[in-house]
């Protein structure tokens, strides 16, 4: 959620790499840093915390109450408690009821429908959020860059990253030193593909605000979007330590828990979705998360449990499709089925609220229904937006869709400019199996199992088969290894084109 002060500081510029210097000196700087930003971003945002007449400055300030405490989360870009902004976007209605002029309430209100529809998977917040956002806007079409802001983050969450570009601009360029337009430029410039822009905003937003811990979370998920795991586990471990709310640390923990899993350490990630979730037992993505960990720890009934729990909570599109592959795995069909349903179900709700799911909608009509409509609906999101994610989606359809040398070509920029991800790794070395490029089948197949060899409960037992098939490299050096020749006596054949389900 985007609320603060219409007037920001800025902190000295940082490095964008993190300092040497002994952890405990840092820490203790940042955390005072932080607890003095959060005490007088709270003085500003709607004069919250006062001193006492009499008090000489010296008496504590007030207890903060609910909605207080969610628009001191904001102003310091850390999810709020749901419980906190119920009563926020409750009080926000009830004033603007009797002062509908009031732009700045307009644009708390929008926001606190974005993270409220976020927060609980429910995209019926967003076209709400959207009248909020223009009603400010239009109350005050000029110098309002808090409804800009707003109006990116909403784009954001629908997945309509180039609308976000263009809110998130305007923002800028309106108020270039506001440091929290900047996460959703990055945002934006992330779902565009746009690998330098990305660099460019979150150089800009260290230099703007290098002590927050929102900010530190940031740059954890560019540094894990680029393959820098080691930068990003120091600049996550940092955000989660200087966390200051459950639903903040949650955010943080759980982030750590992914890089962990995509390490291929389901013990490990598990643990960190437990903690996460031990903050903030709302917080979705960690049951789901620890759905897959617990599966790939062969603790299968908990894992179904756990994914069931984050569907009935959040019925993500992405969910139903992760129970429904797990279920598939299990030889559980009609249960699988019934999953694959709610995922079509829910897409086209998302669709009236504006949400885009055509990624998602396309990787499952490739592995489980029409692959020839996966194409059809990818290659029209790849014009939209070009990310690595996309790219390899569209690469996979047009594999499944018997399209085997063009698939090749997104696998290979999904694979090259993405992050470290054993399922891009796996696609692509299919595809160049499929194309009798052995040596190079081998490489990426033989990749992703060492990525993350359980990154797929359908997918993992066909990377072990494949790459038994592809047995080990001949002699003879790289000629031989990478030279056209007759498939493997025993290769199997690739998955087989899916019909559409009833």
């Amino acid at each position: 959620m985007e609320i603060e002060s219409r007037s920001e500081s800025v902190t000295p510029t940082a490095p964008r790499v993190w300092s040497e210097s002994p952890r405990s000196s840092r820490r203790s700087r940042l955390v005072r840093r932080a607890l003095i930003g959060s005490v007088a971003g709270c003085v500003v945002l709607g004069g919250v915390l006062v001193l006492r007449p009499g008090a000489g400055g010296e008496a504590p300030p007030p207890a903060l109450g609910p909605a207080g405490r969610a628009m001191a989360a904001a102003g310091a870009g850390a999810p709020a408690a749901l419980p906190d902004l119920t009563v926020l976007i409750g009080e926000r209605e009830a004033h603007l009821r009797k002062n509908p002029g009031d732009d700045e309430s307009w644009a708390v209100l929008g926001a606190a429908y974005v993270e409220r529809g976020q927060r609980t998977a429910d995209s019926a917040y967003y076209p709400r959020a959207e009248k909020a956002l223009r009603t400010s806007l239009k109350t005050r079409p000029q110098g309002n860059a808090r409804a800009l802001t707003g109006m990116a983050v909403l784009a954001n969450a629908r997945h309509d990253f180039r609308g976000a570009k263009k809110w998130a601009q305007s923002a800028v360029k309106l108020a270039p030193k506001r440091w929290s337009t900047y996460p959703s430029l990055i945002d934006a410039y992330s779902g565009l593909g746009d690998v330098k822009g990305v660099e460019k905003a979150l150089e800009t937003l260290q230099e703007l605000n290098s002590d927050s811990t929102s900010v530190m979370a940031r740059s954890g998920q560019v540094y894990r979007d680029r393959g820098w795991r080691e930068n990003a586990a120091v600049a996550l471990m940092d955000a989660a330590a200087l966390a200051e709310g459950p639903a903040q640390k949650a955010a943080c923990v759980y982030l750590e828990g992914e890089l962990a899993w995509e390490r291929g350490e389901p013990a490990e990630a598990l643990r960190y979705y437990e903690s996460a979730l031990a903050s903030d037992p709302d917080h979705h993505p960690s049951l789901a998360g620890k759905g897959r960990a617990l599966a790939a720890l062969g603790r299968t009934s908990e894992a179904l449990r756990s994914y069931q729990n984050a569907l009935v909570r959040q019925p993500a599109p992405e969910y139903a499709l992760a129970l429904g592959e797990l279920y598939e795995s299990l030889h559980l069909t009609p249960a699988a089925r019934a999953q694959y349903d709610v995922l079509r179900a829910r897409v086209k709700q998302e669709g009236v609220n504006g949400v885009n799911d055509e990624r998602i909608l396309g990787l499952f009509e490739a592995d489980h229904g029409d692959a020839d409509e996966a194409v059809e609906r990818l290659r029209a999101e790849f014009k939209r937006h070009g990310s690595p994610e996309v790219a390899d989606a569209l690469g996979w359809a047009l594999y499944r869709a018997g399209e085997g040398k063009e698939a090749l070509k997104y696998a290979t920029r999904a694979t090259d400019k993405g992050p470290r991800s054993a399922l891009f790794a796996y696609h692509r070395g299919e595809i160049e199996r499929e194309l009798e490029k052995y040596g190079a089948a081998r490489r990426h197949i033989g990749e992703a199992l060492r990525l993350n060899p359980h990154f797929s409960p359908l997918l993992v037992p066909d990377a072990r088969e494949a790459l038994k098939a592809l047995g080990d490299p001949p002699d003879g050096g790289p000629d031989q290894m990478y030279a056209p020749g007759p498939p493997p006596a025993a290769a199997p054949p690739g998955p087989p084109r899916p019909t559409q389900q009833s």
